[in-house]
């Protein structure tokens, strides 16, 4: 009981720690979390303002923006202020509200990236339908059920990790307060921990994957259907954005949480780490504004508003 420290605060090993030259990566870092931030943010802006973009799929792209914002405020400003000040420690309430936050919003993309999937089978194998099946309502009342279902995630694994007896070193070597990180200091027995950790990832892999796989093939089927090889190229081009960030995502996500001990270093998880929490929050608006006709008229257009703005102003 001496070396039980429930109320201690942790101390986080931090990426930049790891590295040769730890300030030249704090200052890519902070360079990369602006531009995320500032681009998920032109990306909302632009389905905000333009009425050509008021469309169920650009809803959700939008609704994905926003979440890769907060997904990303919740890990890399302590990482860079522990960075700037020199200080590595992390309170218990600071550290579960870290962890809540990132479990519920990891939670709640996976669903809509399921959302988003099902709006592109609709779209492509029931195009007759779609606007029956994908009305404003049935948006309206899925994002709903998306955050729902991912606070799903934070609800069951937080506290469980949160309260578990913390024996010796309070240690994370992560730069957040990942719920696999803290767990490996628990002095317990974890199989708790590792039952609700099998249910999540049923809950928040296996199912959306499963609805994800099964829309996807029926696209792919109908595509092949198609005569027309513009209105396959169009269908292919529609969905090849959203294919390519699920993968991105969901890879990442069965690496940290579903592949056994014997694969994980903690180095290993910090890089996969750093990859889906830093960099996917950026590579989302540039996958779905680089690759989308739509969007980058919608670019145009607003630059050349301000552009007559600041004429007429002058």
């Amino acid at each position: 009981m001496n070396n039980y420290t429930g109320q201690s605060d942790f101390t986080l090993v931090g990426f930049f720690n790891q590295s040769k030259h730890p300030t030249l990566l704090a200052v890519v870092t902070f360079v990369v979390f602006l531009m995320a931030l500032s681009g998920n943010a032109l990306l909302i802006l632009l389905v905000l303002s333009d009425t050509r973009l008021h469309t169920p799929m650009y809803f959700f792209i939008s609704q994905l923006s926003l979440m890769d914002m907060m997904y990303i405020s919740v890990t890399v400003p302590k990482m860079l202020m522990d960075q700037v000040l020199g200080s590595h420690t992390i309170s218990a309430a600071a550290c579960g509200m870290q962890m809540f936050l990132y479990a519920t919003l990891a939670g709640s993309e996976f669903f809509l990236l399921t959302a988003m999937s099902y709006d592109c089978y609709v779209a492509i194998c029931h195009p007759l339908r779609y606007p029956v099946l994908m009305n404003r309502r049935a948006c309206l009342l899925l994002m709903p059920a998306c955050w729902s279902l991912g606070s799903l995630d934070g609800f069951m694994l937080t506290p469980i990790t949160m309260t578990s007896p913390f024996c010796g070193s309070r240690e994370i070597h992560h730069f957040f307060c990942e719920v696999p990180a803290v767990t490996k200091l628990s002095c317990s027995d974890t199989w708790l921990y590792e039952t609700l950790m099998y249910l999540c990832c049923v809950l928040m892999l296996l199912i959306p994957v499963t609805v994800i796989s099964s829309s996807y093939t029926s696209i792919l089927l109908t595509v092949h259907r198609m005569n027309s090889a513009e209105g396959r190229k169009k269908a292919l081009t529609t969905c090849s954005s959203h294919m390519t960030v699920v993968i991105l995502f969901y890879g990442a996500a069965v690496y940290t949480y579903m592949l056994p001990a014997s694969f994980h270093t903690p180095e290993k998880d910090m890089v996969v780490s750093v990859f889906y929490t830093i960099l996917t929050p950026l590579l989302n608006p540039l996958i779905y504004s680089l690759r989308n006709k739509n969007v980058t008229e919608a670019l145009k257009k607003l630059l050349g508003l301000r552009t007559l703005f600041h004429e007429a102003v002058k």
